[in-house]
C-alpha cells in the first residue's frame, strides 16, 4: 500500500534519491542508486548519496526511473476539444474537414480551451515541451487566446504560428500578424518560443517563398509539414534548397514520402525531422520514415500530431516508432529472403530522440540531458501499485515498451514541481472540462447533429485521394495517382 506524499514547496531545493537515473549524455549512460539535486532552475549534481542544502526536499525516486522530461515537437494543440472524433479518419477526411470545411469554426476560446488541455496533458504524461503546431490561428485573436492559454500552464511551449484558412505569404504579410510575431518573439523566453508553421505544396512559382522571407525577417525557424503523400512533396524540398531556405533550425514534419535527394538536401543544410509514428501508420502520409533517415545521418524527434486521432504521449510514440522500423528492417530483409539477426533501432535511440532529438530540433542544447547546469525538467517514472513497474532490468527498453503516462509520478519542469505522486499540482481540472465542454457544444450547434456524426463515423467515398488540400494555390499535381504509385515503388527498389 502506498501512502500519501506531501507535495514539495515552491522554492525550495529538490532531490530525487536513489533512483536508475538516464541521464541521456553521450554515452548513454545508466546509472544505478543515483540521486538528482535541483536547485532553482537547474540540475545542481547528479551522483550517488549527495550532499544536499539545507532545507531541501526529498522524493524517494528508489525502485523507479529518472529522466529527462520530454519534448513533442509536433502537436496540432488547438484540437484537442475533439479526443478521439476521427479515430477513423484518413488523411483526406482530416483535410476536408479541418481545411475546406469546418476549421474556420473554431474560435479564438475554442482554441485556448484546447491549448489548455493539451498542455496539461502533456505535463501529466512527462512531455514538458511541446511545439504547439498551431495553424488554426485565422485571425491575431485566435493567437493571443492560444498564447495565453499556454502562458496558464507552468511548461514549456513554442508557439508555430501558423493559419490554414489563408495562404501563408497573404497571412505573414498581414500587419496585425506581424505585430503579434514581434512582440511575442521579443517577449520570449524560455517557457514560451515562436516558430513560423506552413506548408509547400511544390507550386513551381514557389509562391511561399514570401513567407520564408518573413520568417527570416522575423529571425523566426519554420516548421513545415514535408513528405506528405498527396500533399507535399520533393518538389517543395528542391524549391526551398534552390532559394537557400533549408537552415539548422527547419522542422521538417513526416518526411515521409521523400527520395533520397530530398533526405540529401535535409542532411546537407543541417536540418532534423520530426517523426509521428502513429499519425503516419494511420491517416497515410506514408510509412514512418526512420528506416531511410537513419542512413542518411539526419536527427529525429518524436511528436504524437493531434489528438483528434491519437494519443498524447510519447511513450506511444516511442513504442510505435520501434515497431514500425523493426517491421520495416524485417520486411526489407524477407523480400530478398535473408534474416534480421540484430536489429539496428535500438530502445535508447528512441528515448533519445524523446528527449535529446527534441531539444536538438529546437535548439536547445540546455534541455534533454540530465547533466550539471542544464535546465532542470525532470521525470520521475516510479508506481508502486503497477505490477508491470518491477523488475527494471532494461532501463531503456523499460521506457519504451513497458511505461506508461500512469507511471509517471514526479515532473519538475524548470526545477519547478507541476506533477507529483501521480497528480498534477494546483489543477482545477473541473473548470478545464467545463471549458471543453462549452467548446465541444458551440461546434456541435454550429455543425448540427447529423453533420456532427457524419464527421465522426465517415462513409467510404468513390473519390479517396485529395491531390491538394490547400484551397490557397491552385497548384495541382502533374502526376496521377498510379505514377506516384510507380514512382515510390521504384524508389523503394532503390533503397533495397
Amino acid at each position: 500500500m502506498t501512502h500519501p506524499e506531501p507535495t514539495p514547496e515552491p522554492g525550495r531545493p529538490v532531490v530525487l534519491r536513489g533512483g536508475t537515473v538516464l541521464p541521456m549524455d553521450d554515452a548513454c549512460s545508466i546509472l544505478g542508486n543515483t540521486d538528482v539535486l535541483v536547485v532553482d532552475d537547474r540540475i545542481a549534481a547528479v551522483g550517488p548519496a549527495l550532499e544536499v542544502p539545507e532545507g531541501t526536499q526529498e522524493i524517494d525516486a528508489r525502485g523507479g526511473i529518472v529522466m529527462p522530461g520530454m519534448i513533442d515537437t509536433h502537436r496540432h494543440m488547438w484540437q484537442t476539444a475533439m479526443r478521439g472524433y476521427g479515430a477513423d479518419w484518413t488523411l483526406t477526411q482530416y483535410f476536408v474537414w479541418y481545411y475546406l470545411e469546418h476549421g474556420r469554426t473554431f474560435r479564438p476560446e475554442d482554441v485556448a480551451a484546447g491549448n489548455r488541455l493539451a498542455a496539461l496533458e502533456a505535463l501529466e504524461a512527462g512531455v514538458t515541451t511541446t511545439v504547439d503546431w498551431s495553424h488554426g490561428l485565422q485571425s491575431v485573436d485566435h493567437a493571443e487566446a492560444a498564447v495565453q492559454a499556454l502562458r496558464s500552464v507552468p511548461g514549456r511551449f513554442v508557439l508555430a504560428y501558423g493559419n490554414i484558412q489563408a495562404a501563408p505569404w497573404e497571412w505573414t504579410a498581414d500587419p496585425a500578424v506581424r505585430d503579434f510575431l514581434t512582440r511575442h518573439r521579443d517577449a520570449a523566453d524560455d517557457m514560451l518560443g515562436l516558430q513560423l508553421a506552413f506548408d509547400v505544396t511544390g507550386d513551381p512559382v514557389f509562391p511561399e517563398k514570401a513567407a520564408f522571407e518573413a520568417a527570416r525577417e522575423l529571425g523566426l525557424p519554420v516548421t513545415t509539414h514535408a513528405g506528405v503523400w498527396g500533399a507535399t512533396n520533393d518538389d517543395g524540398i528542391r524549391l526551398m534548397h534552390e532559394h537557400g531556405f533549408m537552415t539548422p533550425e527547419t522542422v521538417y514534419v513526416h518526411a515521409a514520402t521523400l527520395t533520397p535527394d530530398s533526405y540529401h538536401r535535409i542532411a546537407a543544410t543541417g536540418g532534423s525531422i520530426s517523426v509521428s509514428t502513429e499519425s503516419e501508420q494511420s491517416a497515410g502520409q506514408g510509412y514512418p520514415p526512420t528506416w531511410q533517415v537513419r542512413r542518411h545521418g539526419i536527427p529525429v524527434s518524436l511528436s504524437m500530431d493531434t489528438s483528434v486521432w491519437w494519443s498524447g504521449d510519447l511513450f506511444s510514440a516511442m513504442r510505435t516508432t520501434l515497431g514500425a522500423d523493426r517491421s520495416r528492417e524485417h520486411f526489407e530483409a524477407h523480400l530478398s529472403g535473408e534474416t534480421v539477426t540484430h536489429v539496428a533501432l535500438r530502445a535508447k535511440d528512441v528515448v533519445q530522440w524523446a528527449t535529446r532529438g527534441g531539444a536538438l530540433a529546437l535548439g536547445r542544447d540546455d534541455l534533454g540531458s540530465l547533466e550539471p547546469g542544464k535546465k532542470a525538467d525532470v521525470v520521475l517514472l516510479r508506481n508502486d501499485d503497477s505490477p508491470v513497474s518491477f523488475p527494471v532490468l532494461h532501463p531503456f527498453g523499460h521506457v519504451a515498451f513497458q511505461a506508461q503516462r500512469g507511471d509517471v509520478h514526479t515532473v519538475l519542469v524548470d526545477g519547478r514541481v507541476v506533477k507529483h505522486a501521480h497528480k498534477l499540482v494546483g489543477v482545477d481540472l473541473g473548470a478545464v472540462r467545463r471549458e471543453i465542454e462549452s467548446s465541444v457544444e458551440h461546434l456541435l450547434s454550429t455543425l448540427g447533429e447529423e453533420v456532427w456524426a457524419q464527421g465522426m463515423n465517415p462513409d467510404l467515398p468513390d473519390a479517396q485521394l485529395l491531390d491538394n488540400p490547400y484551397q490557397y494555390t491552385e497548384y495541382k499535381s502533374d502526376s496521377t495517382r498510379a505514377a506516384r504509385e510507380e514512382v515510390f515503388e521504384e524508389h523503394l527498389a532503390t533503397e533495397r
